[in-house]
């Protein structure tokens, strides 16, 4: 073996490191093209090291994605619950244009969000689900506990919101296609500019409906 050659972790620390050396390299390239783009040989080129030397760390390439989306999911909580705690009043369109900005603002999460459920889920195994399954639902409990505090809103009102804010950011995204040639297709032909989605302005839009409407319901 080289010494250009990663060698075996042996340590348990160790062995996080080189788990975290393949997050971020999966992380990286997922920034930068599409996740359903990223194989595991791309992720094994990154690191330095032979797609066969990743199973000993991750089951398949899903198992790397969805360990970045719980990772997202615990930034982004954090991330929106302090700016809706910040907010000055509780008026529907703040709300709405914090939860849509703070999503728009991490595309790579928006891009996990609908690979999670379409891909990432079904390729791993069932302990692997249940771990993310269990950080995301924390994570958003959590913002649904701020929602319902700042909106004077019961818990399923507030779950409502979170879903449907998560849901469609994903769908959006997808819809969207950024940084693809698709997305040069339709800004280029005049008779598909109804394909161009602007994500931010469309998922406020409808946020704003619906904090409005469950707003309603709660009183």
């Amino acid at each position: 073996m080289s010494a250009a050659t990663p060698q075996r972790a042996r340590s348990a620390e160790a062995k996080k490191e080189r788990e975290r050396a393949i997050l971020d390299a999966a992380r990286s390239l997922g920034a930068t093209r599409s996740v359903r783009e990223v194989t595991l040989t791309d992720i094994a080129a990154e690191v330095g090291m032979h797609k066969s030397a990743m199973l000993r760390y991750f089951e398949t390439r899903e198992q790397i994605f969805l360990r970045i989306t719980a990772e997202a999911w615990q930034e982004w909580s954090a991330a929106v619950r302090a700016e809706l705690g910040g907010l000055a009043t509780a008026e529907p369109a703040a709300v709405a244009a914090v939860l849509a900005h703070s999503l728009v603002a991490r595309p790579l999460f928006c891009d996990l969000l609908a690979q999670a459920p379409l891909n990432l889920e079904r390729n791993v195994s069932l302990e692997a689900v249940y771990d993310f399954k269990t950080i995301v639902l924390a994570e958003v409990a959590a913002v649904q506990d701020t929602l319902g505090e700042l909106l004077g809103i019961d818990r399923p009102a507030a779950a409502q919101i979170t879903t449907t804010a998560s849901s469609l950011a994903g769908a959006l995204w997808q819809m969207a296609a950024p940084c693809t040639q698709l997305r040069t297709l339709y800004q280029s032909h005049p008779e598909l500019s109804h394909a161009v989605v602007d994500v931010e302005p469309t998922l406020a839009q409808i946020l704003t409906s619906l904090v409005i409407g469950v707003s309603a319901q709660g009183r």
